[in-house]
């Protein structure tokens, strides 16, 4: 139980961090994101909540979304998370490198209704504040860097999010699909859940997550990390972690792989890397680093 000081520093931080909001103090906006990190969920939920207020009067964008994103993400406090939520709202393109976490969260079941509403309320902000700042804006393809039109940019956006011209969207969109052919051409083995995976180990995988009753999505296509699009092996919607089985071991496939890990590091996003010599103790292997996370395998059960 708090003692009385606690509680009286508390209030007055609580009180400190609605004055600053109310007033616009932009000059305060340093207290604000000390708040962010107090042990009190409601002096975080207030000063989240007083940011979002800042974010119209020429504060650092940057430094706000980027203590408002975890706050937004993982907090324990569920209504903390939500003030978060608008706050990111607020901040429009500012806050587009959590576009990604917020679709997530405005379509998690595990998620309670109002953060699935004010998510999908944020997300939909942002997209609409990226396109009008695009519309702005000369773009040039990323390939071979001609001036683009509004509508190849918008078509070659919302199919890959890069800037293509018609003639390299056309070329990539069909090495996409045959990318896309041979992965599924390579799905042959059957889980104990009927999804169809392409290696033992990734069976294995997937076998050891049914078992325990834990939620997972295989292979989703086009999700995106910053400004990438990846297809992680498994993710675990509800807690955010990735799992990712690096199967093979050719000069080609290493690059690619460490690629990849290096993205999931930049976006700081929860990935365990499972290899072919963690097989045989998978299961502690698994168990392990979902510790590392702070979850348990009962924290995972439905």
């Amino acid at each position: 139980m708090k003692n009385p000081m606690d509680r009286q520093l508390e209030k007055r931080l609580s009180d400190r961090a609605v004055a600053i909001g109310r007033d616009g103090e932009t000059a305060a906006f340093g207290e604000l994101l000390a708040m962010l990190r107090s042990s009190s969920a409601n002096v975080r939920r207030l000063a989240a909540s007083a940011l979002g207020k800042l974010a119209w009067l020429g504060v650092d964008k940057h430094a706000a979304v980027t203590a408002l994103g975890p706050i937004a993400r993982c907090d324990p406090h569920t209504q903390t998370r939500q003030y978060a939520i608008k706050a990111l709202k607020a901040y429009g393109t500012a806050a587009s490198c959590y576009l990604a976490d917020l679709r997530d969260m405005a379509t998690n079941p595990a998620e309670k209704d109002y953060i699935r509403r004010d998510a999908a309320a944020a997300a939909t902000f942002i997209d609409e504040a990226l396109r009008i700042a695009a519309a702005s804006s000369i773009h040039y393809c990323q390939r071979c860097h001609s001036v683009l039109t509004a509508d190849e940019f918008a078509r070659s956006q919302q199919a890959f999010q890069r800037p293509y011209c018609d003639r390299c969207f056309d070329e990539v969109f069909l090495q996409r699909r045959n990318f896309e052919v041979k992965v599924e051409l390579n799905k042959t083995i059957a889980t104990q859940d009927g999804t169809v995976v392409q290696s033992q180990g990734e069976r294995r995988i997937a076998d050891w997550l049914t078992t325990r009753g834990i939620t997972y999505r295989y292979d989703a296509k086009f999700r995106i990390i910053g400004e990438f699009q990846i297809r992680p092996d498994f993710y675990l919607p509800e807690v955010d972690v990735y799992i990712e089985y690096w199967g093979l071991s050719t000069p080609q496939y290493k690059m690619s792989m460490y690629k990849k890990q290096t993205l999931y590091q930049q976006e700081g996003k929860r990935l365990i890397s499972v290899y072919p010599a963690d097989l045989p103790r998978l299961d502690a292997q698994l168990r392990t680093k979902l510790q590392l996370f702070g979850y348990t395998i009962d924290d995972l059960l439905p």
